[in-house]
């Protein structure tokens, strides 16, 4: 237990040391590609997918308006159920980040809708245990996480409201910070989703209670998927390769654990989406 606990911490210590070098100051990444070991602490800025479309709402919470971004597919009709992915930013960044590129080009072509929150802020984790970068000990606002994880459900609920949602066909995806989330809130609302993938998941805080984290996962029988590069200098691969023991020891009945030769944090996220979206069409709610 010590030996793991000091490896969590040292992990903590790496993420926080890889991404805070811009917390100072904003940083503007250009072109379409996020840095090779993904978004440092922000708020950083990319060049948004034009397909892609940047919209805001009132948070009630906090009386301010949100950014999220949406992507409809062509083929979505208003008469017919639709395929639903809630896509979960990293650290620093925006939905931006994510709902881009590949994740958009697989989308278009499956007919997907899909959603990106901000998580409240840069920061916010998605409701899983937050880390704080920099050295700060405070998490600000207190309540960073609640706020976080009850903006993703105020964005999924604006996408059911507006367009016709294929409530057996809701999934759920994040990198990083994201990936956190993901697990987080897949295990929590398991039956919202029918299916689940984490890339490289800086879940460290949640690491030495990995089977407690998996097991509603395991329980609801929901089909959980994990990537990761070999090359992580942000989130190592040591450390998710316990999350696939994890799965396995506890006999997930539908689970996937992909490790890319070569990928590093930025590049893991595009060249998984091929083997997410194939892993999401395989998959309905009660199928």
């Amino acid at each position: 237990m010590m030996k793991k606990a000091r490896c969590v911490a040292f992990s903590v210590l790496a993420l926080s040391a890889s991404l805070a070098l811009v917390q100072m100051s904003s940083a503007q990444v250009p072109g379409n590609r996020p840095p090779p070991n993904g978004p440092p602490s922000g708020p950083m800025k990319i060049d948004p997918d034009p397909r892609v479309q940047q919209r805001t709402y009132r948070f009630a919470d906090t009386n301010e308006d949100l950014a999220y971004t949406v992507f409809v597919s062509s083929k979505v009709r208003k008469d017919k159920p639709a395929p639903l992915i809630v896509a979960l930013h990293g650290y620093g960044g925006d939905s931006n980040f994510i709902v881009r590129g590949k994740l958009v080009d697989l989308a278009e072509e499956g007919g997907y809708i899909v959603v990106g929150p901000m998580g409240y802020n840069v920061a916010g984790w998605y409701g899983s245990p937050v880390i704080v970068m920099g050295g700060g000990k405070e998490v600000k606002p207190a309540n960073l996480a609640e706020l976080s994880e009850k903006d993703v459900f105020n964005v999924l609920e604006i996408a059911r409201k507006e367009f016709k949602v294929d409530p057996n066909r809701t999934y759920l995806v994040g990198h990083s910070m994201g990936g956190a989330g993901t697990l987080f809130l897949a295990q929590k609302y398991a039956p919202q989703w029918a299916a689940a993938a984490a890339i490289a998941p800086a879940a460290f805080m949640m690491q030495p209670t990995q089977k407690q984290i998996l097991a509603p996962i395991q329980t609801a029988k929901l089909p959980l998927m994990i990537t990761q590069g070999d090359a992580d200098a942000v989130v190592p691969p040591e450390g998710t390769r316990t999350w696939a023991a994890a799965m396995d020891d506890l006999k997930l009945t539908d689970h996937r654990y992909i490790e890319m030769p070569g990928r590093d944090h930025g590049n893991i996220i595009a060249d998984s989406m091929p083997d997410i979206f194939a892993f999401f069409a395989a998959h309905s709610r009660g199928h």
